[in-house]
């Protein structure tokens, strides 16, 4: 679902985030993308979704290639980016059926699979409040609703639990659970908790300094009796707790 070689990019003033990666992502994994503050992350994320262009290297995302044909990349991913995308003040049915319809659903198939998103991730009856009324959890289910209308193949997450409860965190990685169990559906993230990457990805990738610089399952990477926070200030050099803000 995700192939890239030599991804990089440079900003104005000679700034380069990220550096020659390569990355191999299958159908069907949740995949997390850990390392510190700067590392490159998110710019390379950016880069994946399209909304950012590359200096320079190839990718081909959800079987397109994604300088020759950004549009049909749009079409096959959701992204939830850290932010959000609810909107605190109106209600959110007739802004999830709006976003519905510009992805072409006539309004009775967008009434149906906005219900079954809905039911989905536990939120129905909870449309008609307006953003500013929810919980962190239940904004964030929101958000993964909204990339979800047009049925990706892929989806992009980035940071999704930051600043939720533990309780609101675990029931979230269950449902990004059900889209690959139940949907087969593809999962790239990023996240600062590495407890979250070792319980949700069936592989982690480790970036620093704009390059990949180790990856494999969380056993493979907890090789000797290590944890993940051993490797990452290891790898790093930085302490995962204090990256997290925690």
């Amino acid at each position: 679902m995700i192939e890239t070689s030599g991804l990089s990019k440079t900003f104005k003033g000679g700034v380069t985030a990220v550096q020659g990666v390569d990355i191999s992502v299958r159908r069907g994994e949740i995949v997390g993308f850990v390392g510190p503050n700067g590392a490159g992350k998110t710019t390379t994320m950016r880069m994946l979704t399209t909304l950012m262009r590359p200096t320079a290297g190839s990718a081909r995302v959800a079987g397109h290639d994604l300088l020759g044909d950004p549009r049909e990349v749009r079409r096959r991913i959701g992204y939830v980016s850290q932010s959000g995308g609810v909107n605190p003040t109106a209600p959110l049915r007739e802004d999830l059926l709006l976003q519905a319809m510009l992805y072409g659903l006539s309004r009775a198939e967008a009434t149906e699979r906005v219900g079954e998103l809905l039911a989905a991730f536990e939120l129905t009856g909870l449309e008609d409040r307006v953003g500013m009324a929810l919980s962190g959890g239940q904004r964030r289910r929101f958000d993964i609703v909204f990339a979800l209308l047009h049925r990706p193949g892929l989806l992009f997450l980035d940071e999704p639990t930051t600043g939720l409860d533990p309780q609101s965190r675990a029931h979230l990685w269950d449902h990004v659970r059900a889209l690959r169990d139940e949907h087969g559906m593809t999962v790239f993230l990023t996240t600062h908790y590495l407890d979250e990457a070792d319980a949700l990805c069936d592989r982690i990738l480790i970036m620093d300094g704009g390059r990949i610089v180790a990856e494999g399952t969380p056993a493979e990477l907890k090789t000797g009796g290590r944890t993940l926070d051993d490797v990452f200030l290891d790898i790093t050099g930085r302490s995962p707790r204090e990256e997290a803000g925690v």
